[in-house]
C-alpha cells in the first residue's frame, strides 16, 4: 500500500478502434454489445465499465497495452449500445455475471484479467466470487460495494456536505416532503409512466453524479452527463440496482467474500478524494485481503481520467501483463 506521487506518471496508450464487434444475444429480451480490440494473441482482459448503466467510453481501451493485451469490453444490459435501451427487467448483477460467462465461453478464453472501476469494481468482485478459477488478475479503481452505507453516503447525507451546491440542484428535482429517502423518491419517478418526468428525474439524478466525479468538481461535469439518452438509461439502471440493495444476499456480502479471493492477484488505485465512493471501503477491503495491493492517490477524485488515478491503473496492467499467472 503506498500513496506517492511517481517522479513521471504514465498517461494513456494511444487511442484505438474495436477490431470485432457484434450484438450478443443473452435472453429472449436483452442482446448485448461486445467488442475486442488490441492483440489477439495477447492476454485476455475484459474491462467493466462503472453506472451500472454508464456504457462503454473508447477510453477504457487506453488502459491496456494494445501489444500485450486481447481487450474485451461489453455494454451492459440496457445500456450504451445494448437493447433493448434502460430495460430494466431481467437486469441484476447475476444477469451480468452470467453475460460476462458467455462472452468468455463465446470468444474460447480459459482464465482473464477482470478490469473494473466504481460500479465496474462491483461487478468485477463478483464476477470473481462467483468463478474465481476464470480470473488471473483484478485491476480495480473506486471500490464500490453497494453497502446502505455507501449508497446513503452519496445519495442521502455525507457527499452533500462537500458539493451543498450541487446537491442542491439534485435535491431541487423532489418535493421538500419527499426528501426523507431520495433513493425512493427517484425511483418512483425514474419508473413512471410518463416520459417527461422520466427525463427530468433522469437529468438530476445524472448530473448529480457528473458535478461530484472529479476533485475539479462541478466545472468538470463530463460532456455525455448532458445527453438525454445517456442519462435515462444511467439514472434507470443505477436507481433500479440500488433499490434493490444490488440484489446481493444481505449488506456487506461483496466483502464478505475477500477472504476467497485472496489468491488473485489483485490492485487497486483509489482517489483520497473520491466522494462517490469514499476511501474507507476500499481500505476496508485491503483489511480483509491483505494480499490486495491498494494505492492512494493523494491528488485524485472519482474519475478513472485524473492523471493520478491513470498512472495507477497503466502500470497495474503493465504489471499483470508481465507478472499474472495467465
Amino acid at each position: 500500500m503506498y500513496g506517492h506521487t511517481p517522479p513521471h506518471r504514465r498517461d494513456l496508450y494511444p487511442a484505438i478502434e474495436a477490431a470485432q464487434s457484434e450484438m450478443l444475444r443473452v435472453s429472449d429480451l436483452h442482446a448485448v454489445y461486445v467488442e475486442q480490440s488490441g492483440s489477439p494473441r495477447g492476454r485476455p482482459a475484459i474491462a467493466l465499465h462503472g453506472g451500472p448503466g454508464g456504457g462503454l467510453s473508447p477510453e477504457m481501451r487506453r488502459f491496456f497495452d494494445p501489444q500485450r493485451y486481447r481487450i474485451v469490453m461489453m455494454d451492459q444490459r440496457g445500456c450504451g449500445r445494448s437493447t433493448p435501451h434502460a430495460e430494466l427487467r431481467e437486469n441484476t448483477t447475476w444477469d451480468l455475471v452470467a453475460d460476462i460467462e458467455r462472452v468468455r465461453e463465446r470468444y474460447g478464453i480459459d482464465k482473464w484479467l477482470v478490469f473494473g472501476g466504481s460500479w465496474g469494481s462491483t461487478l468485477a468482485l463478483a464476477y470473481a466470487a462467483k468463478h474465481p478459477e476464470r480470473v488471473s488478475g483484478l485491476v480495480l479503481r473506486g471500490i464500490f460495494t453497494l453497502r446502505k452505507s455507501e449508497i446513503d453516503w452519496f445519495y442521502q447525507n455525507g457527499a452533500s456536505h462537500v458539493f451543498p451546491d450541487a446537491f442542491a440542484r439534485y435535491a431541487a428535482a423532489i418535493p421538500q416532503e419527499e426528501r426523507g429517502d431520495f433513493l425512493a423518491a427517484y425511483y418512483k419517478r425514474l419508473t413512471s409512466p410518463d416520459w417527461d418526468t422520466r427525463l427530468k428525474a433522469a437529468r438530476a439524478w445524472a448530473r448529480w453524479e457528473g458535478e461530484t466525479i472529479s476533485i475539479a468538481g462541478p466545472s468538470a461535469l463530463p460532456s455525455r452527463f448532458n445527453e438525454d439518452r445517456f442519462v435515462e438509461a444511467f439514472a434507470r439502471i443505477e436507481n433500479h440496482y440500488f433499490v434493490n440493495d444490488g440484489f446481493f444476499e444481505h449488506d456487506g456480502w461483496l466483502l464478505d467474500q475477500a477472504p476467497r479471493l485472496r489468491h488473485i492477484p489483485c490492485r487497486i488505485a483509489h482517489g483520497r478524494y473520491d466522494m462517490c465512493t469514499p476511501l474507507t471501503t476500499a481500505w476496508e477491503l485491503k483489511q480483509r485481503w491483505p494480499e490486495a495491493e491498494l494505492e492512494i492517490v493523494h491528488d485524485a477524485g472519482h474519475s478513472s481520467l485524473e492523471p493520478g488515478i491513470v498512472d495507477a491503473l497503466i502500470r497495474a496492467t503493465d504489471w499483470m501483463a508481465e507478472k499474472a499467472k495467465w
